[in-house]
């Protein structure tokens, strides 16, 4: 049977661990990227030696693939940097930017249950690789296949330097975030057994504190749930938040890129949320005044408070490397993403789950408010907006209707007008009083994604039962 295609997605390439994710793969991968490398760096012209980060999250044998690709990189004359233990995927973007590397090779299938592992690359620029260049690393792969495991071309002895980008990592944060102000607070830590667990406890301690960390060792199997800090998954989080009395709980995810937040009283807030309310602090306490960018599925509430500080958005597909395209072109004041990504201003190209929670420590701190009253104020001052999320399974018949539907030429769903039809990714319809309704289609399975926003869970139900329909009929 011949294999399947490795093939690069939104955040990189990722497989189930022991099928198509093995150390053969694993060096075929490297070795594209290496060529890949190899040939920028002399249309640079570029004399010296390039070098790559390469680092890995907290999964099962993350550091002997990382090894293996550090081998593969060397044998090609690269030198690679290879990271002490497990890294965030925001510190190995940082220390790509920092010690001017060619690129970054990463280990994680970030929020992914424990079986999965993948490869993120991440070129000079410390982002996500744009398609032009995994495209082009994705035809490598597929004529080196051909000539089998590289294991044999490997180097029999091997001098390779490790690093520990954690101190670097930790004043590039102290200028972008008042620690200070941490010292009020009683903070509970959930790095999911992930790669945050190396930071928190430093950070924490540095700020004077008060916290208590949860799953803070190595887990490979990340207690039995992905390591993903949706509600579902924090309900221990939750927990300990209502009976500790914290003033914030704060969630990454397996590699760190990601966040979840619960207010003092144990409530889960979304990304479209933190977004929302990190978008109007950063405003307000740093005067910034540059676009905020937004994927087409995140809250359309950011952009209620932009027109009124006269800030432009800007809407791109739903992947972080969008955002990241935006930013080596300008600044922005925040970049982020429904599904738990964000950065802001002066920082790295790339999702930073780590960023994202002290900030939101440090709002609580400053506002002397709950995040609950802060939300609040906002809602009464920009309006009600709230926003979910479906999969929706597909057969032949529905997949077939659904296209042929959202193609329709229509004046109206569910009786609110549509007022604004956009095709960046997906299709979706933005009616009159500013709901909206969004359909993306899979491109490994047979789901379409199903967005809706509205200022009621009554009108949401609505979209979300109309975008069914368009499904069936």
């Amino acid at each position: 049977m011949q294999e399947k295609d490795i093939k690069f997605g939104t955040s990189g390439w990722r497989a189930i661990i022991g099928e198509q994710f093995s150390f053969s793969n694993a060096r075929l991968v490297t070795q594209a990227i290496a060529e890949y490398i190899l040939s920028e760096n002399s249309v640079n012209k570029k004399s010296k030696q390039p070098s790559a980060i390469v680092g890995y999250d907290s999964r099962f044998l993350g550091e002997r693939f990382a090894l293996e690709s550090a081998k593969i990189l060397l044998s090609n004359n690269i030198k690679p940097l290879l990271t002490k233990t497990d890294t965030p995927t925001p510190v190995i973007a940082y220390e790509i930017i920092r010690r001017k590397a060619g690129c970054g090779i990463n280990y994680t299938a970030s929020h992914n249950p424990s079986e999965y592992n993948g490869i993120k690359f991440s070129p000079a620029y410390g982002g996500p690789a744009f398609s032009e260049i995994t495209n082009k690393i994705e035809k490598k792969i597929r004529r080196l296949r051909e000539k089998g495991d590289l294991a044999s071309e490997l180097p029999p002895k091997i001098d390779i330097e490790y690093i520990d980008p954690r101190e670097a990592y930790f004043k590039r944060l102290k200028e972008l975030v008042d620690l200070g102000v941490l010292k009020k607070l009683k903070i509970i830590v959930d790095p999911l057994y992930g790669t945050a667990r190396h930071y928190f406890p430093s950070l924490m301690d540095g700020c004077k504190c008060r916290y208590k960390i949860i799953n803070g060792w190595r887990d490979v199997l990340f207690g039995g749930k992905p390591p993903e800090p949706s509600k579902e998954n924090i309900e221990e989080l939750i927990k300990e938040v209502r009976r500790e009395k914290a003033n914030i709980g704060i969630a990454t995810d397996g590699d760190a890129d990601r966040f979840g937040i619960i207010d003092s009283d144990g409530t889960y807030y979304n990304p479209n949320a933190v977004v929302t309310l990190l978008f109007y602090y950063l405003h307000k306490t740093r005067r910034w005044n540059d676009a905020v960018v937004r994927t087409v599925a995140t809250t359309y509430m950011i952009d209620a408070l932009a027109k009124k500080y006269d800030i432009e958005v800007i809407e791109k597909p739903v992947g972080f490397k969008y955002i990241a395209e935006v930013m080596q072109k300008r600044d922005i004041t925040i970049g982020g993403e429904e599904s738990g990504g964000l950065t802001i201003r002066g920082h790295i190209p790339e999702k930073d789950g780590i960023l994202a929670c002290l900030l939101m420590a440090e709002m609580v701190a400053t506002e002397k408010k709950t995040i609950k009253e802060i939300m609040h104020n906002l809602y009464k001052e920009f309006g009600i907006f709230l926003s979910n999320r479906i999969n929706l399974r597909l057969n032949e018949d529905m997949d077939k209707n659904l296209r042929k539907n959202l193609n329709i030429d229509r004046k109206e769903i569910a009786g609110l007008k549509i007022v604004k039809k956009i095709t960046i990714d997906g299709t979706k319809f933005l009616f009159q009083d500013n709901s909206w309704l969004l359909f993306r289609f899979s491109g490994t399975e047979p789901v379409v994604r199903v967005y809706a926003e509205a200022d009621s869970l009554k009108k949401i139900n609505v979209l979300i039962e109309a975008g069914k329909k368009l499904a069936s009929k």
